[in-house]
Parts: C-alpha cells; structure tokens; sequence
C-alpha cells in the first residue's frame, strides 16, 4: 500500500510538472500573438523596418566602393614595383638638339670670319620692335650674355644702316635674321643655337677666356645702355658749316641718324 501511495503520488507531480511546463510554454507564447498582429497592423513599425533594411543595404553598398578602391590601390602598387624591379632604361639625349650640326658647322667654317673681332663676342640685333619675334629674340641673348657677366660688342642695326650692310657682306645674305652671334671673329649662329648651346652647356665652355665684368648689372651713365649717344661734333643735326665755302656740309663722324656709338662704353 505504501509502494502504491508512493508511485500514485509521484505520477501526481509528474503530471503536475508536465502542467506546469505546457502552461508556462502556453503563457509564454499567448503574449507574441498580439505582438504580431501590432506589427502588422503598425504601418511606422514597417516604415522603421525598412528603412533598416535600406541603411543596411547602403553600408553593404560603400563596403563594396571600398574593396574596389583598396583592389585598385592593390594594384597600382604591385605595377609600381614590377617596374622598380624591372631593368631601367637609359634615355640617350636626341642629336637633333639644334647647336650639334649647326654650331660645329658654322663655328668652324673659316668662310664666316668678322675680321678684328677676335677678342671679342659681337652680336647684330635691333631694338626696334616692329617684328615682335624678333625682338624677343634679340633680348633673349642679351641676357644670356649678361647672365655670364661678360662684355659684349651690340651692334644694333637699327641705329646704325651700316652694320647692317656689314653683317650682308659677312653672311653673303641680303636679308639675314637677327640676332647673330660672333665668337673670337667666328660665326656662330643666331637665336636657336645661342639657346640650344646655354641649355647644353656648351656655352660656359667657350666664354670662360672672357674676362667677368665687375660690377654687372649697371646701366651706363652716358648713353643708359643704348650703345648711341648724339654726335658732339653737329649735335645730332648731320650738318656742320664749313668757313670756307660758306655751306652746310654732310658731318662725317655720325650716321644717318646724327648718333655715335658710346665712348663709355663701346670704346
């Protein structure tokens, strides 16, 4: 009897624990029902639902832009170092520099001589700015010149017709370009081979015989770099009265336009 009080009374509390557990099970889940009936009857809970979707899908999105530009970085690296580690190649300077051919061919041509120039650099150039190329590049190598600081005989043709007529009987041209440049009493060239021998080098070679002047960048107190001041003699008129005859004569120590070159700094 006592087996069968005992068994009685603990099928009694497996049953109610089995109670329990399905009424704790019921209880819990009961609630949820309502839950989800709000959130499908809640139209801001679907609103919140999606715009978490759309965040999510826009993080995925720029995590994708981001892979994209690390790979390209990726990349451009590893070309960056398979050209470090492939052999380099040496870049040989072009022959058609410009002074190569021209300057070796003029400046060694003993046909193109300015006779009692050899101890000196002569440049034809023009101050007139009517062909503005051509001004630019008689200032051009002007200042390369001057950036050596050495002395330099310009012969403007400009102001004096006769230099002109000097540098068409040198070069056996009737029309040469300016400027052109004389080296020691040999012909160098013009613009392009001043140019092409300063950026080379070549030029520094061949002015380190001159003398340096001094005191560089100053202007001439007498004719304020011209290279012409007014002839003394007829003051710029190209007349000079003869006692004589009693007549205005021709004055023979100016040009055409009553200038001489500078004493100061020409002599």
């Amino acid at each position: 009897m006592a087996e069968l009080d005992s068994s009685s009374t603990s099928s009694s509390s497996g049953s109610t624990f089995f109670n329990r557990s399905f009424t704790m099970h019921a209880n819990t889940a009961e609630p949820d029902a309502p839950k989800v009936h709000l959130l499908l009857n809640n139209p801001s809970s679907l609103n919140r639902a999606a715009s978490i979707s759309k965040i999510y899908n826009s993080i995925d999105s720029v995590k994708g832009k981001v892979k994209k530009l690390c790979n390209l970085f990726e990349s451009a690296k590893s070309s960056s170092t398979s050209t470090e580690l492939s052999p380099k190649v040496v870049l040989r300077p072009a022959k058609s520099i410009g002074y190569s051919s021209s300057f070796s061919s003029s400046f060694n041509n003993p046909l193109i001589r300015l006779p009692g120039t050899e101890d000196r650099i002569v440049v034809y150039l023009t101050s007139l700015r009517g062909i503005r190329r051509t001004y630019e590049d008689c200032y051009a190598v002007r200042m390369i010149f001057r950036g050596f600081r050495v002395w330099v005989d310009e012969r403007d043709v400009s102001m004096d017709s006769a230099y002109k007529k000097e540098l068409q009987s040198v070069l056996r041209k009737k029309n040469p370009s300016l400027p052109q440049v004389f080296i020691k009493g040999k012909y160098v060239g013009g613009a392009d081979v001043i140019k092409s021998m300063f950026e080379v080098g070549e030029l520094a070679k061949i002015l380190e015989d001159f003398p340096r002047i001094q005191q560089p960048g100053l202007v001439c107190d007498c004719c304020g770099d011209v290279r012409f001041v007014p002839c003394g003699n007829c003051s710029g008129s190209r007349k000079v009265f003869d006692e004589d005859e009693g007549l205005l004569k021709r004055c023979l120590e100016c040009n055409e336009n009553g200038l001489i070159r500078c004493p100061n700094c020409c002599s």
